[in-house]
């Protein structure tokens, strides 16, 4: 009798064992409902170092001073959280060869309901572009561990942020039931 084959493991717990499998131990983050998953696994693993920032550009400085003091850490937020961005990923990260990583819940697509987060959607890629910044979309499970394990070993060999994009075709996304 064969047994059933165990169930596919989530797209949040994929990441959690790919962050401990490359030592990222801080994690600052803003609060984002999509990353909600995640966040919880984090802070319910004690090999983990997590809290709350006010800000992004909060959560990337402190992942760039932890590196530099050899720590190794990533920032979670959401695409609106990445518009702030621009001025410190220039002037921090790109400008001194940090890997400073980045999980960012795509949002602004597929059904999107605010407007703010659409037009912020439009404009991420091009920033991370001009910015010569590595960044990855993991739309499917079957990638989730593969994108995320290599960028993150290449930013750390490289010495260059990265970013990794959770499509809403991996997290389903933010949810509103539009009114009648």
């Amino acid at each position: 009798m064969q047994k059933d084959p165990a169930p596919p493991r989530a797209w949040h717990e994929i990441v959690l064992d790919v962050l401990k499998a490359n030592d990222i131990r801080l994690v600052p983050y803003v609060p984002d409902n999509v990353l909600k998953p995640l966040i919880n696994a984090i802070h319910a693993d004690p090999f983990f170092t997590t809290f709350t920032t006010a800000r992004e550009e909060e959560a990337i400085g402190i992942v760039s001073g932890a590196w530099m003091a050899g720590r190794r850490g990533i920032v979670l937020m959401q695409t609106s959280g990445f518009a702030t961005l621009a001025n410190v990923l220039a002037s921090l990260p790109c400008a001194f060869q940090i890997p400073a990583l980045m999980m960012v819940s795509e949002r602004g697509t597929l059904g999107e309901f605010n407007i703010g987060q659409a037009m912020v959607w439009r404009t991420m890629r091009p920033v991370l572009e001009s910015l010569g910044m590595e960044h990855h979309v993991v739309s499917r499970l079957d990638e989730c561990e593969f994108l995320c394990d290599r960028t993150i070993k290449q930013a750390l060999m490289t010495q260059q942020p990265a970013a990794l994009i959770l499509s809403p075709l991996l997290t389903g996304g933010k949810i509103v039931t539009p009114k009648a």
